[in-house]
């Protein structure tokens, strides 16, 4: 894939977080997508506990099938350190990468992270999808920010994630009696088409097939990495 350079990596935290505020702006939070998707893409990040080395996949899958199109990997090194709610700057370079290395050009993204389900409005998901210039989806396995009541316990049952007043994603329940997701647009794409989406593709699974498939091939990718380490 090729896709213009949106901004540096060379920042410091206060200025990541001007960015992010500068960038919020920028999201488009209505449904990009001119009609079903063919292709959709997983991605993930996987890294060893106060390591430097980040490994990345991405799974881009047929839809509705959701049967194997391609998978890329890369790793890189991270210096930008831990920061909560900057989680961005330290996974977005090496899933660039991975990107970069695809021969096709998905039409959506689901990410295992928040879309604008964040304090500044611009979560890995988000910050992906401006760069990359397609509908993207947050994932994520916790909540970040926002209150919402609790979801039924039925797959499909779901309640409005607010902050601010502001509905900014969906609690989704993805199978039955397991705990839920919480879906945020990213980026070209609106609450309520984004819930219906990670829905259709969390067919067997808590998490969608997209994002589980690449955090399997992540996992993948850094321990064998580190087993060729320490021969």
């Amino acid at each position: 894939m090729d896709f213009p350079e949106l901004h540096g990596w060379q920042v410091s935290g206060t200025e990541a977080v001007a960015l992010q505020k500068c960038l919020a702006d920028r999201v488009r939070l209505e449904n990009c997508l001119p009609h079903l998707p063919e292709t959709v893409a997983g991605v993930d990040v996987s890294y060893q506990r106060h390591g430097e080395l980040f490994f990345a996949a991405v799974v881009v899958l047929s839809f509705p099938g959701l049967t194997l199109v391609e998978a890329v990997t890369a790793v890189n090194r991270v210096s930008f350190p831990y920061v909560p709610g900057l989680l961005s700057f330290r996974e977005l370079p090496v899933l660039l990468d991975a990107f970069r290395s695809l021969r096709t050009s998905p039409e959506m993204v689901l990410v295992d992270g928040q879309g604008i389900a964040h304090p500044r409005r611009l979560g890995l998901a988000s910050h992906l999808g401006l760069w990359l210039d397609l509908p993207t989806i947050g994932c994520a396995k916790s909540r970040l920010c926002g209150e919402h009541d609790p979801p039924g316990q039925a797959k499909g049952d779901q309640v409005p994630l607010r902050l601010d007043s502001s509905v900014v994603g969906t609690v989704l329940t993805t199978r039955d009696r397991v705990k839920p997701l919480y879906v945020s647009p990213g980026h070209k794409i609106d609450v309520s088409t984004a819930a219906d989406l990670v829905l259709r593709c969390a067919v067997r699974y808590r998490m969608p097939e997209p994002t589980r498939l690449a955090h399997h091939l992540a996992n993948q990718c850094r321990i064998e990495a580190l087993v060729m380490s320490d021969e």
